[in-house]
């Protein structure tokens, strides 16, 4: 069974390296907030996504927050356990077990732990000069205590014979030690950048929530380069702390932006076409705030967020309410002569053309602009009250699929040109 050990004792021992900071406060680390959730919480996101299926926090007593996060580790399938002294540790922690612990107030971004923790049984560590002042606790001359180390459970034996007073994960770093488990080293790059950060104060956590929020909207998505996702970045960043601790969750954010977007329906019924168009694409907008925030806590609490599949149907309905509009809005008079139904026509190959596109060129430089719906809003805005909004949106349509043929034929190379059984005619 993998079992995880944290902690929320700051007590000094017989043990304690001299090289540990002399600064350190007496409050519980592991209940400084960081986005909005104890420091706990997020070593308890760390644990249940290693697969521990037992989970045991050294405190001096049980509390309302250690409540809480109980359910939360039952919820994940694992077992919850509260003990105050290091021997009492001991029958908790089989000889068979492999054993995780996570130091108390240590944040760490989820997949450098993971490949750390799972490159197998060792001792977490960091250049002695560069970890001390941060609060890490020295190993050796050269070496500092990473916060985190891989063991089999036979080593926390050792516990039942050491004074009940020394504080366990120091006591477990010492037998780690003595068994010569390997030393793995984490890079010192880390410690500047957030991804491995010692929090000791509520200065510290403010620093480092800053830290830990901008690694977790630093997004590879494919339209990342686009302004609307740029600014859904920069808001999430900027006024995402303060939503979090004010317990806004994604799901409230998701359901301000299906309100915004029935709004702006509301209004190009009312025949408000321009505004209609902004409010659907500030819809999206919020939407991808939620959306940067839901993989926050998927990523780092393993909390339910919005779904990518709820995300895409949201993006679909987003489309159909542009549709909608544009439709709406346009001048082509309503008689037997016209066909009806053709003022939907272009609107749909406007959008699908723009998904199309989207799809065909993935790495033409800004391409992601086609999925921006917050830029298609405001230009439809535009169109709406400048131009004339029928032949401007069928031009827009022509120069798409012309672009979109014309790129595609720059980019087929004769040299790659093949027959479908190019291996069984060609010769040697």
């Amino acid at each position: 069974m993998r079992v995880a050990v944290l902690s929320l004792i700051e007590t000094s021992h017989p043990a304690q390296a001299a090289g540990a900071s002399a600064t350190t406060p007496s409050g519980l680390r592991g209940y400084l907030p960081i986005g909005g959730r104890s420091l706990l919480r997020h070593q308890i996101g760390l644990a249940l996504s290693l697969g521990a299926k037992r989970l045991v926090v050294m405190a001096e007593g049980i509390s309302g927050e250690l409540v809480a996060l109980q359910h939360v580790v039952e919820a994940g399938g694992a077992q919850f356990h509260v003990v105050a002294t290091a021997r009492a540790l001991v029958p908790l922690l089989a000889p068979e077990d492999d054993v995780i612990v996570v130091g108390d107030g240590l944040i760490a971004m989820p997949d450098v732990f993971r490949d750390l923790i799972e490159a197998g049984p060792g001792v977490l560590t960091l250049p002695a000069e560069s970890a001390l002042p941060l609060g890490f606790e020295r190993i050796d001359i050269n070496h500092a205590f990473a916060g985190a180390m891989r063991f089999p459970g036979r080593i926390a034996a050792g516990l039942a014979d050491l004074p009940p007073e020394w504080n366990a994960q120091s006591a477990l770093l010492r037998l780690a030690v003595q068994a010569r488990l390997p030393l793995r080293g984490v890079s010192a790059a880390m410690l500047g950048d957030g991804r491995w950060t010692m929090v000791r104060s509520e200065p510290e956590a403010h620093a480092a929530e800053r830290q830990w929020l901008r690694l977790h909207t630093a997004t590879g998505d494919a339209a990342e380069g686009s302004p609307g996702v740029l600014l859904a970045m920069a808001f999430v960043r900027r006024f995402g702390p303060a939503m979090l601790h004010a317990g806004t969750r994604p799901a409230l954010i998701g359901l301000a932006a299906g309100i915004l977007g029935l709004l702006g329906l509301g209004l190009g019924w009312l025949g408000n076409a321009a505004t209609g168009f902004l409010l659907v694409g500030l819809s999206w907008l919020v939407e991808r705030v939620a959306s940067l925030m839901g993989q926050v806590e998927r990523d780092s609490l393993l909390a339910s967020g919005l779904e990518r599949k709820a995300v895409a149907l949201f993006h679909l309905i987003v489309d159909a309410g542009l549709v909608t509009l544009a439709a709406w809005r346009s001048e082509l008079p309503y008689t037997s002569a016209i066909p009806f139904g053709l003022n939907w026509f272009t609107p749909i190959l406007l959008v699908g053309g723009a998904r199309l596109v989207r799809l065909a060129l993935p790495r033409f430089p800004r391409s992601a602009w086609l999925e921006d719906r917050l830029v298609f809003g405001l230009l439809l805005a535009i169109v709406s009250v400048a131009l004339p909004f029928d032949a401007t949106i069928g031009l827009a349509v022509l120069a798409l699929l012309g672009t979109c043929l014309l790129l595609l034929q720059l980019g087929r190379s004769p040299a790659t040109e093949r027959s479908p059984n190019s291996q069984l005619t060609s010769r040697p």
